[in-house]
């Protein structure tokens, strides 16, 4: 009992960083997955499958979700660096 409460400081401070693990992997995979999307969107526009007024609609779509998730990454790296 006595061990469990020195250690309740450590083991708050690994589930934290368990956390921010968690969300910066699942951030990653958002990341990755609007980068493909946006890949096979310039494949679809090249090959003629996809308008170019569709085409700049969606690729601005994506280009700000990808913004926005940059911007957050930012955040929480100078909110972590203070």
């Amino acid at each position: 009992m006595l061990l469990r409460l020195l250690f309740a400081p450590v083991t708050g401070i690994t589930w934290i960083a368990g956390q921010l693990q968690e969300r910066v992997d699942s951030e990653m995979n958002v990341k990755e997955n609007l980068q493909k999307q946006l890949l096979a969107l310039q494949l679809a526009f090249d090959m003629g499958d996809v308008p170019e007024a569709e085409f700049e609609e969606q690729e601005e779509e994506l280009l700000l979700e990808i913004q926005e998730l940059e911007d957050l990454e930012n955040l929480e790296q100078q909110a972590e660096a203070e």
